[in-house]
């Protein structure tokens, strides 16, 4: 399969197929990592990374990725770029063409890794924005079919705990939508995702089989779950006052052990990272000591259970981030050349 030149805005831009041979290039590429064999395909290749938003996972995943692969990158933060201040998106597109063979974005909007595929003319990548995640759903597509016997995802049904409205929410909406999984959103119901987004996912869902439902009942929700997922109630950028509003809205869609045992007997937890399951940072400190609550959306009971694959998850995040960045700057030859490695 050709991937080489495109772009990797979003999840629901790219078939069925194209994510399954994503996946497996990632499957290979683990592989080859944990036997420690060399996979250097893209020796010489240049890749800026610009982060508006910081990231622990994102920034390296994508440094070590790169290296694995030969490559050399540019970290570029808020400070150390002028994208959108001095100069615009755009002309910062066709600056950056010019120099690096791709550009990775984490921010705010969609439509900022939107202009920047315009007006490039080598592949863009999306980190992370308001809108749309992808690089983590591919790395959570991975871990699920790592942790079922039959290493299928066609007919898993994932339910999404907490605020759906953003980024995760939207994009593993998509994501099972994609891959003919069933997808749930349980919570407040002013927390669902947008109806534009819902309707143009169910339009995909049946063509694959899948079926995408919004609900506020845990117990009709939870039945027979595969996966139980959830992401922090704040995002990166909100100010401090909606804490209050959030913490009201959401805690009846806290991720507990009572919730687990309403799912399937071999459920697993996900969440994408970082989590407030305890007081161990400033957040969680904070948190205990505004509210008296020891943890936000997930008990830290379930985050350290057998059933938490969050740091499978994560790390899946640098192996399916590598296949993204051979598939899109290799030709398909070469790409191929991983399988027989």
């Amino acid at each position: 399969m050709d991937l080489k030149g495109r772009d990797f805005l979003a999840l629901k831009d790219y078939s069925p197929e194209e994510i399954t041979y994503l996946i497996d290039l990632a499957a290979q590429l683990k592989k080859l990592k944990k036997e420690r064999k060399p996979h250097r395909l893209l020796e010489g290749y240049q890749a800026a990374l610009i982060f508006e938003k910081t990231s622990t996972r994102t920034r390296c995943s994508f440094e070590t990725a790169a290296f694995d692969l030969g490559m050399h990158t540019t970290y570029l933060n808020s400070s150390s770029s002028q994208l959108g201040k001095k100069e615009s998106i755009a002309d910062t597109a066709r600056v950056l063409c010019r120099m690096y063979d791709g550009i990775e974005y984490r921010g705010f909007g969609q439509s900022k890794v939107e202009t920047l595929a315009q007006y490039s003319s080598v592949p863009v990548w999306n980190g992370l924005t308001n809108e749309f995640h992808p690089t983590q759903m591919l790395a959570d597509l991975l871990t699920i079919r790592e942790h079922f016997p039959d290493h299928t995802l066609k007919g898993k049904k994932l339910v999404y705990m907490g605020d759906a409205r953003y980024n995760t929410g939207n994009s593993l909406m998509f994501a099972c939508a994609k891959m003919g999984m069933n997808f749930t959103a349980l919570t407040n119901h002013h927390y669902f995702p947008d109806m534009a987004l819902v309707t143009e996912s169910q339009k995909v869902a049946k063509e694959t089989g899948a079926y995408i439902c919004l609900t506020e009942s845990k117990v009709d929700a939870l039945k027979g779950a595969d996966v139980v997922y959830t992401d922090v109630w704040v995002s990166m950028g909100e100010p401090e006052e909606v804490w209050a509003e959030r913490i009201h809205a959401l805690s009846p869609y806290r991720v507990t052990t009572e919730v687990m045992k309403f799912a399937g007997p071999n459920a697993i937890f996900m969440h994408c990272l970082p989590a407030f399951h305890d007081t161990d940072t400033e957040i969680g400190k904070k948190i205990y000591d505004s509210y008296g609550l020891d943890c936000l959306e997930v008990e830290n009971a379930v985050f350290e259970s057998p059933a938490s694959v969050v740091f499978d998850e994560a790390e899946n995040r640098m192996h399916t981030i590598k296949a993204v960045m051979l598939a899109t700057l290799a030709d398909e030859k070469t790409v191929g050349t991983v399988f027989s490695l």
